[in-house]
């Protein structure tokens, strides 16, 4: 079954619910920066994000730099935000 993208009226709305998230790539993903003590924090909140990631099926882009975490969430079968991406980001901002 295809996934679906959201609609601007449901983005919106999802985003609405996301706190510190923000939209990009003209409303194709969201994404959020993390800020830890140091760079063992920071990974270590990046192996939990990703046993989430392999449990949900959905994996997010990021990058890391010492203490700092950037994760951009997109569903690129749905060619944008999809509803798995509003549900990762509640699911990562319970990891904190």
């Amino acid at each position: 079954m295809a996934i679906a993208e959201l609609t601007p009226a449901e983005r919106d709305a999802a985003l609405a619910d996301l706190g510190e998230w923000t939209l990009a790539r003209e409303g194709k993903a969201i994404e959020r920066t993390f800020a830890f003590a140091d760079f063992s924090e920071a990974f270590a909140f990046m192996t939990r994000v990703a046993l989430l990631a392999e449990s949900q099926d959905h994996h997010p882009e990021w990058s890391n730099v010492y203490n700092r975490v950037e994760i951009a969430l997109t569903t690129h079968d749905a060619g944008g935000l999809s509803q798995r991406d509003a549900s990762m980001a509640r699911a990562i901002d319970a990891l904190l």
